[in-house]
């Protein structure tokens, strides 16, 4: 054959590759039903397996033989790199094919025992050299580990893929792909990366935990989840492993991001490398996610884990996986909302929402014995709640359930009695809510028994109604009498202790001295009820300004008592003084001036009463005389 350096190159002609060496073919290898027509000696002398064919191949004195590959790793073209290589063509590697030629190199045993710098030695060189410390390139060939994954586990480029790859997630993005020295003065006016004063147009990537979500987004669910184990494994923080399956869930599963409320995130975008998206089997995506999730608690991720259920049973999902579902959610069902529990019906129940899977929940909520540790206060919008608040805020979040599917016509009324007493008596402080969720419940089934109307109601302890829900059941017409005579019997003894916590608390403050003590029982009636401390501080109020004002009269009474005496002194003495002016100075009065001086005055000492008599009352006993009164 010619020698390799006067090959130019292949070509190709339908399904036919030829080499245009000057010489005739004598060996075709078949690889995924195209035609190599090659010649024996590069390949021989480059590649191992392809030697031992052809040596098997001497029995049958044949000039020429055919070949088929079975198994090939790696597509027509990566033979066609090592085919070059074995005629001594330059070849070019690169993250998208490398796993694929260093699979195919070993295939065909292309090692240093048939030639030193052999394409084994060479791909293995530049997978660690160029692949194993960038970021973007290590990606890709994770990425293109997936068409070769057998043979990649053999070599181990995929453990060594996912090693690194997690290892760069814990270090600063800019401490590899780029020099360290790539910001400060090395940064373009424009922000773009400069490399030795030349701008490449790259941009700093963020700062922030979550700069990869993007990136490894792009892997198949297989591959995806063997990295997040290995990130587990090197000991990354759950809430960033909860965040990025998060991503990753949200990014195939189309159907989270409507009950997420915008919380999907803000779109990362790196114009560094482009990746083709894979391609993912949603029901299997969703079981293989739900494996991968931390056992922690959130509210961002109870939020996740209510979505994720809705979509598991839209896909119809296993039955392990529903459980596992319904059981994370129960354990921090105190971190749910209203409308995350709103759950519809897929199947073909009458019901609107899904009540038998609420049900489930509460019951894992009640039985849940651990408590699950929760993120870190930094990370998915996480809060938790003190060891005595949960059961409340069930409760509270179980009524508020209720009272939204309660006009549901067909819900049965043993659904809503099995659901509301799911939680234990303590749990409800108060049963307002309660109450509501009964009465729009009755009130969408007008057509219930008195006796399923009793039943309903007896799960109401109408102790801890408030007075305004009492009043309210008391004018209840929907209600049985029954129920609504037993709403007014504890109304009237609400009424009393309430009454008797207020006067209590008058005389306690009228008190001269010594502080305010309440009894506990009373006290407590007083803080529960709303309104009450207002009522008692108003009364209180009032109370002293009606002791001024009797103070005051009295003050009155006593002074025209005096004016009354002296004028009838006056009288009886029979007094040469006619002059209604001088009564009047006599006795201590001044009239008012009137329009005319010439009409004089008259005084009667049987006048009008002295309350009607009095323009400006007395402010003070030391100044009684020197008021003005006008007597008529």
């Amino acid at each position: 054959m010619a020698p390799a350096g006067k090959v130019s190159g292949f070509y190709r002609e339908g399904n036919d590759w030829y080499c245009n060496a000057g010489l005739p073919s004598d060996i075709t290898v078949i690889v995924e039903g195209l035609n190599f027509h090659l010649h024996k000696f590069p390949l021989v002398s480059k590649c191992g397996k392809i030697a031992q064919i052809c040596e098997e191949s001497q029995s049958t004195h044949k000039k020429s033989f055919v070949t088929v590959l079975e198994e090939f790793p790696g597509s027509p073209d990566i033979f066609l790199i090592a085919a070059k290589f074995c005629y001594g063509i330059r070849v070019e590697l690169t993250s998208r094919n490398i796993v694929m030629v260093y699979s195919a190199a070993d295939y065909l045993e292309m090692t240093d025992e048939y030639g030193e710098g052999n394409l084994v030695s060479k791909s293995e060189s530049f997978f660690h050299k160029n692949i194993l410390r960038n970021w973007k390139d290590c990606i890709l060939a994770l990425q293109s580990c997936e068409t070769v994954l057998p043979r990649a586990e053999k070599l181990q480029i995929l453990s060594k893929c996912l090693n690194a790859v997690s290892m760069m997630v814990c270090t600063d993005p800019s401490l590899f792909g780029w020099p360290m020295m790539m910001y400060g003065s090395l940064q373009s006016p424009g922000g773009s990366i400069l490399w030795n004063g030349i701008n490449t147009g790259a941009r700093i990537r963020s700062s922030e935990s979550d700069w990869w979500f993007e990136d490894i987004s792009y892997l198949s669910v297989s591959l995806f989840e063997r990295l997040i184990k290995t990130m587990e494994a090197k000991g990354i923080r759950p809430e960033n492993l909860a965040g990025a399956i998060m991503y990753y869930a949200r990014k195939y599963l189309p159907g989270l991001s409507r009950w997420q409320s915008g919380q999907s995130g803000k779109t990362r975008t790196f114009a560094s490398f482009s990746l083709t998206p894979a391609s993912v089997d949603q029901k299997f995506l969703l079981e293989s996610i739900e494996k991968l999730l931390p056992e922690k608690k959130g509210k961002s991720f109870c939020r996740f884990l209510l979505g994720l259920l809705r979509v598991a049973l839209i896909l119809g999902v296993d039955v392990t996986c529903k459980e596992s579902l319904e059981r994370r959610i129960g354990m921090q069902l105190e971190l749910a909302t209203l409308d995350g529990l709103l759950i519809p019906s897929y199947s073909d129940s009458d019901t609107l929402y899904n009540t038998d899977c609420v049900e489930r929940i509460v019951h894992h909520f009640m039985s849940s014995e651990s408590v699950i540790a929760t993120f870190s206060p930094a990370s998915l919008d996480l809060g938790t709640s003190p060891s005595s608040e949960p059961l409340r805020k069930v409760a509270k979040l179980i009524d508020s359930y209720l009272a939204e599917v309660a006009s549901d016509v067909n819900l049965k009324s043993g659904k809503v009695r099995s659901l509301a007493v799911a939680l234990p008596e303590s749990s409800r402080p108060f049963h307002d809510g309660l109450y509501r969720a009964l009465d729009i419940y009755i009130k969408a089934h007008l057509w219930l028994s008195e006796k399923d109307k009793e039943e309903l109601c007896n799960i109401i302890d109408y102790q801890k109604l408030s007075i305004d829900a009492c009043a309210h059941a008391s004018q209840n017409e929907r209600l049985p009498l029954r129920v609504v005579l037993q709403v007014l019997f504890f109304e009237q003894m609400q009424l009393r202790t309430a009454l008797a916590g207020c006067l209590h608390v008058l005389d306690t403050e009228s008190a001269p001295a010594g502080p305010l003590t309440v009894p506990s029982d009373i006290a407590g009636q007083i803080v529960q009820r709303d309104g009450w401390v207002t009522v008692v501080r108003e009364n209180q109020g009032l109370k002293v300004d009606m002791e001024n004002m009797r103070s005051r009269v009295g003050e009155l009474e006593e002074e025209f008592g005096k004016i009354k005496q002296e004028m009838k002194r006056v009288t009886k003495s029979h007094s040469s003084l006619s002059s209604p002016r001088m009564v009047a100075k006599k006795i201590g009065c001044r009239l008012l001036p009137r329009s005319s001086d010439a009409q004089a005055d008259t005084v009667d000492s049987t006048g009008p009463s002295p309350r009607a008599s009095v323009e400006q009352p007395r402010s003070s006993r030391h100044s009684r005389h020197r008021k003005s009164f006008s007597v008529f």
